[in-house]
């Protein structure tokens, strides 16, 4: 292998051969790399079109900044290459002329989840893995559910019994082993990693493992790359576990690093629920960890994460791009959901109404300004949320 794994909090490296999980002192592992940065000319060829049949798309043409060798296939369904759109109505609508939306929606398994799992299930096969095991608050269970369908390799999720269950049916539908339980994600993740040491399926939980992070990166190599190769002023970004926010950090670090971008990086401001927001008191307050959210509640259930694993890692993103943290209220989240869906055709999630709802505070209170390009994520699409019971009578 030419990398390693390095731990996120005292940078002592670690062997990343077999089903490396986190750091002996508790927390996540990062992927370093020990190959040549890559170069221009590979830059251009990534921008070459790709009219073959057989032409590699999605994320995983990105393989010089990704834990994969030339002779491995990866596990994979097309991920990737998710549009970067124009929204000049609701880019009105909130006041930032300049906006774009990243819409993870159109991701194989219905969001950006299926980035990391894809990489996860990935490295993990390769790795020796004969089962996998992992909680979800709905996304990342269907998304593994699916990747572990492909690999061949049976997967068990434990989901709160409050998760969407549009979200549930497609768990079920990829063979997922769902086992519903009372109580928010982190009582699901200790009923999964008690499975895991009963049973010795590998632990799919977000920042347990050591690769769902390098998936998420390519969503801001994506970036780079539908921007010409350069960059937004600012990100806003759904923040759960916070994979996403802190793979982004580091794909901009390694771009800077081989030469690809140059200049400032992005803000980066993560938005919460208000009614679980962690992050954002603890970035208020000036910590570097975060306490656990008490009886955690929002529509969406992406959100709906007490007490992440990730925080050090998200909060030091957040203070070293310059950027912030915003709470926003389910109804506003929903509204904008809402609007933004019948503005612009985009299936917009819960967590991606937060995104816009987290935009138009950030405008309003003047961190934000009509001269910069910002970039807000729909993390997935909206009609895994939607009850069919709650439509409208006669549709």
């Amino acid at each position: 292998m030419d990398w390693y794994l390095e731990c996120s909090l005292d940078g002592r490296r670690v062997d990343p051969a077999g089903l490396p999980t986190v750091c002996e002192c508790g927390q996540p592992l990062l992927v370093r790399y020990e190959r040549e940065r890559p170069s221009l000319a590979i830059r251009s060829s990534l921008l070459a079109p790709r009219s073959s049949l057989f032409a590699i798309r999605g994320m995983w043409r990105w393989r010089p900044f990704l834990p994969i060798a030339n002779s491995e296939q990866p596990i994979a369904l097309g991920e990737g290459d998710t549009p970067l759109l124009e929204v000049p109505r609701l880019a009105a609508r909130i006041g930032l002329p300049r906006a774009l939306v990243k819409d993870e929606g159109v991701n194989p398994t219905g969001s950006f989840k299926a980035r990391g799992l894809s990489a996860a299930v990935t490295r993990a096969v390769f790795g020796g893995a004969k089962a996998f095991t992992l909680p979800t608050a709905g996304n990342a269970g269907v998304a593994a559910s699916a990747y572990g369908a492909r690999a061949g390799v049976p997967v068990r999720v434990y989901a709160p019994k409050t998760t969407p269950a549009p979200i549930l049916a497609q768990i079920v539908a990829y063979g997922g082993d769902l086992v519903l339980l009372d109580g928010h994600i982190g009582d699901c993740g200790k009923a999964s990693r008690a499975y895991a040491a009963e049973s010795g399926a590998f632990d799919l939980s977000t920042l347990r493992e050591p690769y769902r992070i390098e998936g998420k990166k390519t969503l801001g190599l994506e970036i780079a790359e539908q921007l010409g190769w350069s960059l937004p002023d600012a990100i806003i970004y759904p923040t759960g576990g916070g994979t996403g926010l802190i793979g982004m950090w580091k794909a901009f670090h390694e771009l800077r690093d081989a030469g690809w971008v140059s200049g400032n990086l992005p803000r980066m401001y993560t938005v919460q629920a208000a009614g679980c927001a962690p992050v954002v008191k603890s970035f208020e307050s000036g910590a570097d960890r975060c306490e656990a959210w008490a009886e955690p509640w929002t529509i969406a259930s992406g959100l709906r994460v007490p007490g992440p694993l990730g925080d050090r890692l998200m909060l030091r993103a957040l203070r070293e791009s310059g950027g912030g943290a915003v709470a926003v209220t389910d109804a506003a989240l929903a509204l904008e959901a809402r609007e933004a869906s019948r503005l612009e055709g985009i299936d917009f999630s819960p967590e991606g109404g937060a995104a816009v709802a987290a935009a138009k505070t950030l405008q309003q209170q003047g961190v934000l300004t009509a001269k910069e390009r910002v970039v807000l994520f729909n993390t997935g699409a909206g009609w895994l949320y939607r009850n069919p019971a709650e439509l409208p009578p006669g549709t």
